[in-house]
């Protein structure tokens, strides 16, 4: 009955092979590296048009506040040369200089604003930047490391194939047959073990009278549960 359990954990192993094989030829981890990076690189892309959208307005701003300045210095000559006799004149001259250092410090606190703004960006850039670096190397590596292991798999489910075909002939025909059944009704697992009276299948506790029961027979072992083939660890 030891065998039952030897040929299972070759079973179990075949199909856990095999399902990692699908998974590797699928590309599935790749896939979702390369998903990862493509979004590390749209939150970047991202990042470097809202600093180039500050860089154009900072220039915008930067070239209002010198206009301003300049027609500032021109309209301060203009007040004290001389030159304005009229009071009214002179009155809406000083208006319109107020005017525009108003408007010319409000360009300021706007520019300060965007300098602080590329300051912010810089650095969430600085670390997108780093974080696509690190996903594209995770997409490079993976596509080697899945060949690698793809290798290593393929290897496994020959050695373990020829291992369960070297065993299942010492196996009694009629429990081969059962187990085989079994194993296509219950998900691949057709026998276990019992561990302090515990099915390792269906993690059922069996009753003492069955567990006894079951000691005593002759015939195969089954879970009273699941009706698993069972095997005394």
């Amino acid at each position: 009955m030891d065998r039952i359990l030897a040929l299972q954990a070759l079973d179990t192993s075949i199909g856990r092979l095999e399902h990692r094989r699908t998974q590797l030829e699928a590309g599935e981890e790749t896939s979702v590296a390369r998903k990862e990076m493509q979004e590390s690189e749209s939150r970047l892309g991202e990042l470097r048009l809202a600093l180039d959208a500050v860089g154009t307005e900072s220039r915008r701003l930067e070239l209002e506040i010198d206009s301003m300045t300049a027609k500032l210095a021109a309209e301060e000559k203009r007040m004290y040369d001389g030159t304005i006799a009229n009071a009214k004149e002179l009155e809406a001259l000083q208006h319109e200089i107020a005017g525009l250092k108003d408007r010319r410090s409000r360009a300021e606190d706007q520019l300060i604003e965007q300098m602080e703004r590329r300051e912010e960006l810089d650095g969430r850039a600085t670390k997108a930047d780093e974080e696509v670096a690190v996903a594209r190397a995770h997409v490079d590596a993976l596509g080697g490391d899945a060949a690698r292991e793809l290798e290593e798999v393929e290897a496994g489910l020959v050695e373990t194939k020829a291992a369960r075909e070297a065993l299942a002939p010492e196996i009694d025909e009629q429990l081969l047959e059962l187990y085989e059944d079994l194993r296509r009704q219950k998900k691949g697992i057709g026998a276990a073990a019992i561990v302090d009276g515990v099915c390792q299948a269906c993690q059922q506790k069996l009753s003492a009278v069955e567990l006894d029961k079951l000691k005593h027979t002759e015939d195969i072992k089954r879970c009273e549960y699941c009706r698993r083939i069972v095997v005394f660890a």
